[in-house]
């Protein structure tokens, strides 16, 4: 799930907790000496902790918070490169307020009060009991049954202290609230706001769930990208499901960072699926177009309105790529609807 960021920790002398985080894989020391000691792209504590563990507490995204958090379906932790100086065990908890921060402020205060409670074992909730690790070794736990409620700051302990190179935790974001109608136009297919693909035709070289990231990135490497094509008349498409249904208004493909590698041509398609079984497939004669077939160009944000093509609410939708290519980012910006 999207992270804000470490609100607050209990001590990071050698390495820092922010390093947890970091999309990228951790990467060797190499034997590097700074002045806090060895170097390591992690998170890594000082010797000797008086208390029972190290924490540190990470607030999952604005967004994320808005919509009320995420549910929690698993938990890896890596500890690659720790090795005599590794974590020895891990236990993570979860907190939620009764009601969602109302603004940045409110989101601040909260971030600030959790910093506040530290050690405080009473405000948080147990979502992966107490497990050993080992030295330079990746390791996840799925939970028997993602978590009943969903969190919006999560606290990772390490028992007693040691270091950590990398901590994800795995789950559904909360969809925002159908009980009423919306008045703001929001992006519908963004990860945040519970939009989740669910198929695609090719994945070769990036996976197409990165559509869904918020930003534009600073390179394609979180991009979808597919294999070269041969075939004569061959397409790429993905699937991705709107967190919640609504009127779309506007499209946006945006080709970031694919510079010499970005499709001839794109479409998008919108159907509305809510009450029938499954998902819908690329062949569903249900779709309909919600952009002409249009020329991509490098690097660009490609635009299409699309509230005079899509009648009603769309449940999902297909990008389609001509005839291969890379992707940074799908958008979907409309206003949900809780009738469909």
């Amino acid at each position: 799930m999207i992270t804000t960021g470490t609100a607050s920790q209990s001590n990071e002398w050698f390495a820092e907790a922010s390093n947890l985080i970091n999309p990228k894989p951790p990467i060797p020391g190499n034997g590097r000496i700074v002045f806090t000691g060895g170097w390591y792209d992690g998170w890594e504590t000082r010797r000797h902790n008086k208390l029972a563990f190290d924490y540190v507490i990470i607030a999952l995204g604005p967004e994320l918070s808005r919509n009320g958090g995420g549910f929690v379906h698993g938990v890896e932790i890596d500890t690659a490169f720790f090795n005599g100086n590794e974590a020895p065990a891990i236990s993570v908890e979860g907190f939620c307020p009764e009601s969602p921060p109302a603004s940045e402020e409110a989101q601040k205060t909260l971030n600030d009060e959790t910093v506040k409670w530290g050690n405080e074992k009473g405000k948080w909730e147990t979502i992966l009991s107490k497990q050993p690790c080992g030295p330079t070794r990746r390791q996840a736990w799925l939970l028997e049954t993602p978590t009943a409620k969903p969190y919006t700051h999560i606290r990772l302990n390490m028992y007693p202290d040691g270091g950590i190179a990398r901590f994800r935790l795995y789950g559904r974001p909360k969809p925002p609230s159908t009980s009423q109608q919306f008045s703001d136009v929001m992006d519908l297919a963004a990860v945040v706001n519970g939009g989740r693909y669910v198929d695609c035709s090719d994945e070769h070289f990036s996976t197409c769930s990165n559509l869904l990231l918020p930003g534009r990135g600073t390179d394609m490497g979180d991009g979808w990208e597919t294999r070269r094509s041969r075939a004569e008349g061959h397409t790429d498409w993905v699937i991705v499901r709107l967190g919640v249904p609504g009127e779309v208004e506007r499209v946006v493909v945006d080709t970031a960072h694919f510079r010499g590698n970005f499709p001839d041509k794109c479409q998008v398609w919108g159907i509305n699926h809510k009450g029938k079984e499954g998902e819908p497939s690329n062949g569903d004669a249900g779709w309909v177009a919600l952009s002409d077939l249009a020329d991509c160009e490098a690097h660009k944000e490609h635009g299409f309105k699309c509230a005079d093509k899509a009648k009603g609410p769309i449940s999902h939708v297909k990008l389609v790529i001509v005839p291969d290519g890379g992707v940074k980012r799908l958008r979907v910006w409309g206003k949900p609807v809780a009738s469909t």
